[in-house]
């Protein structure tokens, strides 16, 4: 690092950067500049989502992960409305039922006196508020409440918004409700108690992370609107770093970009590699950051872990704490009996045995079912009612779209491809477990970078229905999707094509219509079915196991 930035605060550090690379501004603050506005596909379909619900009445849902982009969506949302549409922004949900009324009333201008000003009745804030959207309406004006973090309201607060929605016409309601907040808010919503709500969402959509290409793409944006002219100062392997490291989210690539950046300056570099990538990795994200190596040495990790198991081994006999196994006379103990449980991925995959049987027997398991020995992964019988699916190609996005436990094919140097089965994925750690012995908790990045691609998994298919490439491909089908939708909340349409392609835009699938294998794995999903999930949390709880734990 330069001698003169060892010292400086990383603020005015920034700003030195800055300059450094020629930028007229900070191309990375967390700060909601309108000028660094960058709206991918997912963020303009689910403006259009936004923007199609001023139309339907009743209430919109947009979620999304911390640091996706969903406020973003929101300002954008907001200058685009109407000039005949009024509109009210509530960011502090916590709030009781009559609080949350008196605060609509006070965004919206209406007066509405009470006998306690403190503490005024819901009957006194919803005749004044019912005779203001009446006048609103009279004038030819729509009206909008927005609710930010909408995650955090109580199941009261949100039976009272339904109520809300009672206000209406005989032509149209007379509020709209976009209910904007975390993951947690589609399962508040899919609460038994709250099925009438749910019955008059019109519009829902799931913001997902950037994909690879968008990532690189946001990131040249900013630079471009800072003043960057020329190519990036980010090589193309650290372009794929961040996209792995960030998952994709923006608020998580703004903080790595920009301390890459500032890394760069105390370096007098003009460009960035994975390795300060990496560091700055370690900076932002903290010491559970993944480690800057890029990949590991093989031969040495492995030589390594086996001269550990040995030294291990030895240390426990001599104490005592190695328990004594009777074998029959004349065997002998094999190295996989003594050595200890896999700490590491580089072991774990040391120790599968060349088929991929044992991990798809320990797959099947979870969901309650038994296949033989050897069993090929999507080409062995299966009990009634399950299915299984597989995808080349896949992404990190679709292992969390899906939510379940899945085999995932890695590579390993001068052997076959390996399969591991995955428990849990969380920001940057996953737990995974193989064939044998119990599961480990392992940085992401690491089995990223040796993933093929390759995905096969379980999913619960329709009873007495065959599911190919679209359940509503027979009347049975149709029928039992039909009602499944309702179940739901999916809004009614014209055709049945129509609801599925509903679905999918609020699930983030291709809206094709076709309520095949993935559509359908999500809306199981929706239902709350008895399935096995992808645990979201390792990093907060390493010893978790799925919803049905491994024999």
């Amino acid at each position: 690092m330069r001698r003169d930035a060892a010292r400086v605060p990383n603020a005015i550090l920034s700003r030195m950067y800055a300059a450094f690379f020629g930028l007229e501004h900070l191309p990375f603050s967390i700060a909601p500049d309108p000028r660094y506005l960058f709206m991918s596909e997912r963020h303009r379909e689910a403006l259009a989502h936004l923007l199609y619900g001023l139309s339907g009445g009743g209430f919109v849902l947009l979620t999304g992960e911390v640091g996706t982009g969903k406020t973003t969506v929101c300002r954008c949302f907001l200058q685009q409305i109407p000039e005949d549409c009024t509109a009210a922004y509530i960011f502090n949900p916590k709030l009781s039922a009559q609080e949350l009324l008196a605060t609509i009333c006070d965004e919206f201008g209406v007066a509405h006196p009470a006998s306690d000003p403190v503490h005024p009745s819901i009957k006194e804030c919803v005749d004044p508020l019912n005779a203001w959207l009446l006048a609103q309406h009279a004038a030819g004006r729509n009206c909008v409440l927005i609710i930010d973090e909408a995650q955090s309201l109580s199941g009261d607060v949100l039976e009272q918004l339904r109520l809300l929605t009672n206000l209406e016409t005989d032509e149209k309601k007379l509020l709209q409700i976009v209910l904007i907040g975390q993951p947690e808010l589609r399962t508040v919503v899919a609460r038994p108690e709250l099925t009438q709500l749910a019955q008059r969402v019109v519009a829902r959509y799931h913001l997902g992370p950037l994909t690879a290409q968008e990532t690189a793409q946001y990131i040249a944006h900013r630079m471009g609107v800072a003043g960057w002219q020329g190519p990036l100062p980010f090589a193309s392997r650290a372009l794929a770093r961040i996209h792995a490291l960030s998952g994709g989210v923006p608020r998580r690539i703004n903080l790595l970009c920009d301390r890459a950046l500032l890394a760069a300056y105390a370096a007098g570099r003009r460009e960035m590699d994975t390795a300060m990538v990496n560091g700055a990795a370690r900076e932002v994200f903290g010491a559970d950051g993944p480690r800057a190596s890029a990949r590991p040495r093989w031969p040495v990790a492995l030589a390594g872990a086996a001269a550990g198991a040995a030294l291990v081994v030895a240390a426990m006999a001599l104490t005592g704490r190695l328990p004594v196994q009777t074998m029959p006379r004349g065997a002998s103990a094999s190295p996989q009996a003594l050595a200890p449980e896999p700490a590491t991925l580089a072991e774990l995959l040391a120790r599968q045995p060349p088929d991929e049987g044992g991990a798809w027997q320990r797959l099947a398991r979870l969901w309650g079912a038994d296949v033989a020995a050897g069993s090929t992964p999507c080409e062995s019988p299966l009990p009634a009612g399950l299915q299984c699916w597989s995808a080349r190609d896949a992404t990190e996005a679709l292992l969390r779209q899906i939510d379940r436990p899945v085999l995932l094919r890695l590579r390993v140097p001068d052997q076959a491809p390996a399969a591991v089965l995955l428990l849990a994925l969380g920001g940057s750690h996953a737990q995974v477990q193989g064939a044998q012995g119990g599961p480990i908790r392992v940085p992401w990045p690491e089995v990223a970078r040796l993933w093929t691609g390759t995905l096969a998994t379980l999913w619960r298919a329709p009873e007495g229905l065959v599911v190919q490439a679209d359940v509503a491909a027979s009347d049975a089908g149709s029928a039992w999707l039909a009602q499944q939708l309702d179940r739901a909340g999916i809004a009614p349409a014209a055709t049945l094509r129509a609801r599925v392609q509903q679905l999918q835009r609020e699930q983030g699938l291709a809206a094709d219509g076709q309520a095949g294998p993935l559509t359908l794995m999500r809306l199981n999903r929706l239902l709350q079915s008895d399935e096995p999930h992808l645990l979201a949390q390792p990093d907060a709880d390493a010893s978790r196991s799925p919803a049905r734990s491994t024999p």
